[in-house]
């Protein structure tokens, strides 16, 4: 079953059990999808979805940060169970080894000599790991090789 089909699922499903976090959650994503697909011209496909999911999870834990200085122990549950709900629809995540090796196989294609070649490593790292790793950490592990 594609993601999109089980996104559409599992909304009707959150309707049927009366959870309005799960629905609000879920009637979010749809929303930011169409939002791309009008605005910007984009496909509604799985891949946009892994999207639009990758940026709501990086938008929650930045959240999730800001209530702990505030020390809302009932906003940080409440937005780390949205969070729960959402990486339901992400690749499975890489390890940092994993991610490493990629990094390194990009190493030997770019050959980078400096930091001023983090661009040129970037580029291409980032289509094989999208969606399925943390951005800021690859970009910290390609930092990390390059100095």
């Amino acid at each position: 079953m594609d993601l999109v089909k089980m996104l559409d699922a599992e909304i009707i499903s959150a309707m049927k059990e009366k959870n309005t976090v799960k629905l609000n959650t879920l009637r979010g994503v749809k929303a930011a999808m169409k939002i791309q697909n009008i605005d910007h011209k984009k496909e509604i496909n799985d891949e946009l979805l892994i999207d639009v999911v990758s940026r709501e999870i990086k938008t929650r834990g930045e959240s999730i940060k800001e209530f702990e200085k505030g020390n809302r122990t009932d906003l940080i549950d409440k937005t780390q169970e949205e969070i729960d709900i959402l990486a339901v629809y992400l690749p499975e995540q890489l390890s940092d080894e994993e991610i490493s090796a990629i990094i390194d196989k990009v190493f030997e294609e770019v050959k980078p000599s400096s930091i001023k070649d983090m661009g040129a490593v970037m580029g291409k790292v980032t289509p094989l790991v999208k969606g399925k790793a943390d951005m800021g950490k690859v970009s910290s592990i390609i930092r990390d090789k390059l100095v």
